[in-house]
């Protein structure tokens, strides 16, 4: 069998090839990925010469790319590529809808032209919007509130547009706030150790009571691959963690983790527009299919910090050029 892999140089993606690479040895492996920002060789180092590997740089919005990432042909493809950070969607929401929309499109469009048993959309929690109490359902009315969570509900719409209309194999999940290791520190976590190992303060936006449902990305990677081979045609599939937690809690667990004091290293800043306060998510059909997450979350959280103190000749070449531009942007005047 030959899967293509979209976006498989970013964090998630590259948690699932290495999956793929580890415990599906009948399993071919195409990566199409852009190489923008976010994407990382070094995060699939350890299978580069993997003779089922084979990677081809190229942008899904690009159909000559896409045709070539399919070559003669793939029995699924899993869409990871996505622009996903809502603070970068704030400032920027045009790259968001070319990625998450318009690429997303030229997928479908390949899928129409070439038999392909099964696509899966790799989408958010985030579709949902602020959710008051409760959790939501699969069947609950899509609210998003950013210009990422609006472009990935855009996604969404035409995957299930095109199975209506189409017949076309797709399937979505929607995932939680997703944490570990290999993850560009832009994001929460990955940001606040980095910058604490560097003894430097983090940034907690308003009064850091957001509410996020945490997934350990092992957890996340093996969900979509059990939506991928035992998830019904049509359908979407919440993959949560079932651990919410606010920002402020998560916030003293990484100082705890780090050495690090509340008083000296945390540096309340202005809210971000529109910021949902909290997410919530069912995962009884994700459930029903044999899935359940692993790793407890405090082991995992753990195990995090250690795996960013271990690898700084990873995350250190990071933290420079575009990124120390973006953060000047981000936080300099907030």
């Amino acid at each position: 069998m030959r899967y293509l892999v979209t976006g498989g140089l970013g964090f998630i993606g590259s948690a699932f090839i290495r999956l793929l690479a580890a415990e599906r040895p009948e399993v071919e492996i195409v990566n199409l990925d852009a190489m923008t920002y976010a994407a990382n060789p070094a995060n699939l180092a350890s299978i580069a010469e993997n003779p089922r590997y084979r990677f081809v740089k190229g942008d899904i919005t690009d159909p000559a790319a896409v045709t070539t990432a399919i070559g003669e042909g793939v029995d699924a493809i899993v869409n990871f590529a996505a622009e996903t950070h809502v603070d970068r969607s704030i400032l920027d929401p045009e790259a968001f809808l070319r990625t998450d929309i318009l690429g997303t499109h030229t997928l479908l469009e390949a899928l129409r032209e070439r038999r392909i048993a099964r696509y899966l959309q790799v989408s958010t929690d985030e579709v949902y919007g602020d959710v008051e109490s409760g959790e939501s359902l699969e069947s609950s009315p899509l609210r998003p509130r950013s210009p990422y969570s609006a472009s990935k509900a855009g996604g969404d719409l035409q995957v299930l547009a095109y199975r209506t209309t189409y017949g076309l194999p797709v399937l979505i999940t929607r995932g939680s706030n997703t944490y570990g290791p290999y993850q560009y520190p832009e994001k929460l976590i990955p940001l606040f150790v980095t910058n604490l190992i560097d003894d430097q303060s983090v940034p907690v936006y308003g009064d850091g009571l957001q509410i996020r449902d945490w997934l350990h990305v092992e957890d996340h990677a093996r969900g979509i691959l059990c939506v991928l081979e035992r998830g019904e045609l049509g359908e979407v599939y919440n993959i949560g963690g079932g651990n919410p937690r606010t920002n402020l809690d998560i916030t003293h667990r990484l100082l705890a983790g780090c050495g690090r004091s509340f008083e000296s290293h945390v540096r309340h800043v202005a809210d971000r527009e529109g910021h949902d306060r909290r997410y919530a998510i069912s995962s009884a059909k994700a459930h029903a299919l044999g899935w359940r997450p692993e790793i407890e979350f405090e082991r995992g959280l753990e195990a995090t910090i250690a795996w960013y103190r271990e690898h700084e000749s990873w995350w250190r070449p990071l933290k420079s050029g575009e990124f120390l531009a973006y953060y000047q942007r981000q936080y300099a005047h907030r």
